[in-house]
């Protein structure tokens, strides 16, 4: 799954015009807070999925069960993205892309990279700054290979 990720988010960095979205992967939301000058306040959140979805020029996010809806970002830059782990001092470029779209107003920018997704938005006419961080969620199996898997840990029938 990492290694696909991985695969379809350095292929975003050459165009396929006229190609169909596909499906990249899912992000679990972790935070969601809204920055005011130098005041941080969580905002309450149920969880939610996020299916992230490219054709190599835009991005596309929905919320899991609504893929017909969603927010679509326009990639500006797929040559990597900076990070700065705790306990090292050095930035670190790892494989990622960088996405904006201004809607009405409001400007998003999306960072992704195989680990985790981040929006920042930026409202017109506000002092706020809101942010969700999502990491990457473990794909589900389908339904058929769950009762498979199942079949397989139960024990044989005795006789």
């Amino acid at each position: 799954m990492i290694r696909l990720i991985t695969t379809t988010i350095l292929l975003a960095a050459a165009p396929l015009h006229g190609a169909e979205f596909r499906h990249v992967g899912d992000f679990l939301l972790q935070s969601h807070f809204k920055l005011t000058g130098e005041k941080q306040t969580p905002i309450p959140m149920k969880p939610v999925v996020f299916r992230v979805y490219t054709d190599g020029v835009r991005v596309k996010i929905s919320a899991e069960g609504d893929s017909e809806s969603g927010t679509t970002f326009e990639i500006y830059r797929s040559d990597g993205i900076g990070r700065q782990r705790s306990g090292r001092g050095a930035l670190e470029v790892i494989p990622g892309l960088q996405a904006t779209t201004n809607n009405g107003g409001v400007l998003r920018h999306l960072r992704l990279s195989r680990e985790t997704l981040t929006i920042t938005t930026f409202p017109g006419v506000s002092d706020q700054t809101i942010i969700s961080h999502a990491i990457a969620a473990e794909p589900k199996p389908p339904a058929d290979k769950k009762q498979q898997t199942a079949d397989r840990k139960s024990p044989p029938e005795q006789p």
